[in-house]
């Protein structure tokens, strides 16, 4: 049987702000995105804040509307990155499976330490005393023998906790949650089991699965498996690198888009990054994906094949703008736009050609492009630009 934690730092951001300010300790306080950039929700909140009501990801003037006294602090990010990689040193002190999920989260197999250490709960201890004398911030760790409800535990209680779901007990734990404290399921995934009176992680475990692989496809069989303590995910060492399936950019514009040539220019500047990285990880794109966020926050997405395989700037911008163009009916102004690189494939593997298609302008485009690529390699991505993109545009900013 596996020993695996869970490391869940908390209000991370929130706790390095004050950690790094001790004057807004006791304080409520909200590490929140910028106003301008139409970013401006809540990141992380303090203990206090979260006892006024205040919830992650509403608005400002919401969250301030709940506590008038809300200190709203922006983002900090290098020092974010700085304390996760301090408390990830400690981590792998214990073990070298190590995890990350996200900056503040991480899962640690320690099953191989244990002679070494102790059991799962007493290295849990031991590592949650040593983050917070050591770094300043706090964790909750949960203990189990799978992933799924190690993460469970971690958010059973907080802060500074550590929550054990051993095998033996699990069911008389787990079984009475609601569905929506586990892993991989979301708000759209909730109402659905609702929908067939599946409210609690027991009723999930006990429905049929093949009735679940019906409703919901592969989630449906891999919820079930998660409910009934199935889930045998390995835990990666830190230095693992995930097989890249897309590669996309995305961003909310600074004002709402109004044409189509304005969203244009946003897709042809999306696309040049995303081509950029699809040459960085030598991979090609065999489709575009597009989604569109409207200004009521609707969001609709198309896709579609590509004819050949390509890392071409050109080839997925008129591809995607393409999408747009076929299919938004403009009933709403775009708040913000997302081209996606899809199906990928090995951009050094031999390609099958067609003889009865011209590949010459496809050859000029990829070299005048490679061209670019060495431009940016020595002098950095923004030194060479489209013609059409030098000037202004709406879309002018920090894309996510």
């Amino acid at each position: 049987m596996r020993t695996i934690l869970h490391c869940d730092l908390n209000s991370f951001y929130a706790s390095v702000e004050i950690f790094l300010n001790p004057s807004l300790r006791g304080k409520p306080v909200a590490v929140c995105g910028s106003k301008e950039e139409r970013h401006g929700i809540v990141l992380a909140k303090s203990d206090e804040a979260k006892a006024c009501g205040v919830k992650t990801a509403e608005a400002i003037w919401e969250a301030q509307r709940k506590c008038p006294d809300l200190i709203i602090i922006p983002p900090h990010y290098d020092e974010y990155v700085r304390f996760s990689r301090m408390v990830r040193n400690i981590y792998e002190e214990y073990t070298d499976l190590v995890e990350p999920f996200g900056m503040d989260e991480c899962w640690l197999d320690v099953t191989g330490s244990e002679r070494l250490f102790g059991n799962g709960e007493k290295i849990a201890n031991t590592i949650r005393e040593r983050v917070k004398n050591e770094i300043g911030v706090t964790i909750s760790v949960g203990v189990s023998f799978n992933k799924v409800f190690a993460k469970l535990g971690s958010d059973l209680k907080k802060p500074d906790a550590v929550t054990l779901i051993p095998y033996e007990d699990f069911k008389e734990i787990v079984f009475p949650l609601s569905v929506t404290e586990m892993i991989g399921i979301g708000p759209n995934t909730g109402k659905v089991l609702k929908n067939y009176c599946i409210e609690t992680i027991g009723d999930l475990a006990a429905t049929n699965r093949n009735f679940l692989i019906s409703k919901l496809g592969k989630t449906g069989e891999c919820i079930w498996n998660y409910a009934n303590g199935l889930d045998d995910s390995p835990v990666h060492s830190i230095d693992y690198h995930a097989p890249v399936k897309s590669v996309g950019r995305g961003t909310t514009c600074p004002r709402d888009l109004e044409t189509n040539d304005e969203v244009h220019k946003v897709i042809m500047e999306l696309s040049q990054i995303v081509s950029h990285q699809l040459r960085k990880h030598s991979l090609r794109a065999t489709s575009v994906q597009l989604s569109v966020k409207d200004k009521n926050l609707c969001v609709k997405q198309y896709q579609t094949p590509l004819k050949l395989p390509t890392q071409c700037f050109g080839d997925i911008e008129s591809k995607a703008f393409e999408l747009f163009a076929d299919n938004y009916s403009w009933r709403e102004k775009v708040r913000a736009v997302t081209v996606r690189a899809i199906n990928l494939t090995d951009g050094n593997e031999p390609e099958q050609l067609d003889f009865l298609m011209d590949y010459s302008a496809q050859e000029k485009r990829e070299s005048a492009e490679e061209a670019m690529e060495k431009i940016r390699k020595k002098h950095g991505i923004s030194i060479i630009n489209i013609a059409s993109l030098s000037e202004n545009n709406r879309s002018k900013k920090k894309h996510i």
